[in-house]
């Protein structure tokens, strides 16, 4: 054991002149950040330096160690310049599940200096289209599946240029090329050369907007790499104020739950892994019986998930049919964990710690982090702030509010993307000036610098002039045993202007007036919703684990006859008062 620090006492030396983590000032597009000293250039060197023979990547029976994947990611890169034309700067996409050829296709765009634009494999059609079309993309790597609907009459036409390079894909489509036939052509091949900056655009991602065209989120290699090394600090400041002993797990590995077409999976799965020397094994997509039994295969140290993939991995767990002891981390984000959830991770794996954090596609999966004990004690908070951003709550009139006040969460730093692509409306509608970006949380910060997100800025339900967080009351649903997944929203009312209505997913046992009886326990009387329908199927959720609340809503208010709604409403109204 090392003697503990201070929090402050931790960063000061973790990030003082000559450290590995050293920060220091630079004006970056005309705004102050704080950047990382040592970190690399671009990805490029990164994956040169982490290319070692341990082992990387695990797909079923295939596996790669670090050297194997950055040898083939090197054929890969030599097809893309040398046979299909690509130039530093051009936009390559790939639109797949999450194969190994993902991983090895992303580390050879982004090592020749071209943009990987991580395309959402559940896209149909005109969806693929329009990210194709809008990014300017003249080469995709598409599996079977993707390759079908891009061979659409109308999406061929619309992108008469685009070069196909399938993967895993027996039946060619017209106009495709087998990727695996290029690529076993070139035989052994170095990656071509590029003289890639930090500045360099790396990466498009796209949000998952719920109305609209999605927007393509523009990141440079500084701010990938500033958010990866901005974890490894978290871990070393974690390590100093505990006072222990900088120890890496002994041949850690994590599960690849989510898609890398998101940053959860793109950069906190997989990217993060390289400096770590971290095994990484893939899954086709979620199943919690085969997740467990995965972690149990190969030993795996951590699981980086969504809270409705955890609950699931949880309530595996708790059946005992497989020896997880060996996961020491299950991390989050994309939504706030309940706080019940956060006690069961403690309780269910024998020696894993719970951690998440909030962060964006836009702030590139970083912004504050939280873990162990701090969490078990705030399991509310989504934690503190990275080392190289800067956060600040707002009023209605865009004036900083004090510490405790709630109000819109602006963030700021090295990680935080330039722009959306193509889209000058929607930057000067998300930036405010000294390079504020508006995230559309609501949020406070306590006097010890945990945040905690209280809802997203229209995700408010205003009842008779009562503000009543969703976040809230999902929380307090998902608290009850026989509730497995909650969505809360707005229900249109004559008198009070909007009600509370819910969408649970459960046990078979999920009785709803019991429901309502133990939300009294842990609600206001006018927080409890009114209206809750009970879905016999898990709730909808985009691929990102995140649940579709527009979907549920606009499903449960076609259920609830507007008659039937006013008549209950008024019926079971509080008197006197609200």
């Amino acid at each position: 054991m090392a003697t503990p620090m201070t929090r402050p006492q931790a960063i000061a030396e973790l990030t003082a002149p000559g450290m590995p983590y050293a920060l220091a000032d630079a004006t970056i597009r005309g705004q102050r950040q704080r950047v990382f000293v040592n970190a690399p250039p671009s990805l490029r060197p990164m994956y040169e330096a982490t290319a070692t023979d341990l082992p990387f990547l695990v797909y079923e029976d295939e596996r790669w160690t670090f050297a194997q994947a950055w040898a083939d990611a090197s054929r890969i890169g030599h097809v893309l310049v040398h046979d299909c034309g690509v130039r530093p700067g051009d936009r390559v996409a790939i639109a797949m599940r999450n194969y190994p050829e993902w991983v090895l296709g992303f580390t050879a765009i982004t090592s020749i200096g071209a943009v990987a634009v991580a395309m959402n494999g559940h896209w149909q059609a005109d969806e693929l289209a329009y990210g194709l079309q809008d990014s300017g993309a003249n080469v995709v790597l598409a599996d079977a599946e993707r390759l079908q609907r891009l061979s659409q009459p109308g999406v061929r036409a619309a992108l008469p240029d685009l070069q196909c390079l399938a993967v895993r894909c027996t039946d060619l489509p017209a106009g495709a090329r087998s990727l695996r036939a290029l690529v076993d052509a070139v035989g052994e091949v170095p990656m071509p050369p590029a003289d890639i900056q930090p500045e360099d655009y790396a990466t498009i991602l796209y949000t998952s907007g719920s109305t609209g065209h999605p927007k393509g989120v523009v990141s440079t290699h500084r701010n990938v790499l500033s958010a990866l090394l901005s974890w490894e600090l978290d871990a070393a400041i974690g390590e100093r104020v505990a006072g222990l002993e900088p120890a890496p797990a002994q041949n850690p590995g994590t599960l690849l739950a989510v898609p890398l077409f998101h940053v959860s999976g793109l950069h906190t799965s997989y990217l993060a892994g390289y400096r770590a020397q971290r095994r990484m094994v893939a899954m086709y997509r979620w199943d919690a019986e085969l997740a467990a039994q995965l972690i149990e295969r190969e030993r795996l140290t951590s699981c980086a998930a969504p809270a409705a993939m955890t609950g699931d991995l949880i309530r595996v767990a708790k059946e005992k049919r497989h020896d997880l002891s060996c996961l020491l981390l299950v991390g989050g984000g994309g939504a706030p964990r309940a706080p019940e959830q956060v006690r069961q991770i403690a309780q269910s794996f024998g020696q894993a710690q719970p951690a998440t954090g909030w962060g964006m596609t836009e702030t590139n999966a970083i912004g504050v982090g939280i873990g162990g004990e701090d969490y078990l004690a705030r399991p509310a908070s989504s934690g503190r702030c990275s080392q190289v951003l800067e956060l600040k709550i707002i009023d209605e009139r865009g004036e900083a509010l004090p510490t405790g006040q709630r109000g819109e969460l602006l963030v700021r730093g090295t990680s935080v993307f330039p722009g959306y692509w193509n889209r000058p409306e929607a930057n000067a509608q998300s930036f405010l000036p000294g390079g504020w970006f508006r995230t559309g949380d609501i949020a406070c910060l306590d006097e010890e610098g945990f945040l905690f997100i209280v809802d997203r800025l229209k995700d408010l339900i205003i009842r008779g002039g009562e503000n009543i967080g969703c976040g809230q009351v999902e929380a307090a649903l998902l608290m009850h045993p026989h509730v497995h997944e909650a969505s809360v929203y707005a229900v249109p009312d004559e008198r009070l202007g909007e009600e509370v209505g819910a969408t649970v997913h459960g046990s078979p046992q999920l009785d709803v007036e019991a429901l309502r009886g133990f939300l009294a326990g842990h609600l206001a009387r006018f927080e409890i919703p009114r209206y809750i329908q009970v879905s016999a199927q898990p709730l909808p959720r985009t691929p990102s684990g995140k649940i579709l609340k527009r979907e549920i809503r606009q499903a449960a208010l076609a259920a609830i006859a507007p008659g039937q709604a006013q008549a209950q409403a008024a019926a079971q109204a509080p008197k006197p008062g609200l």
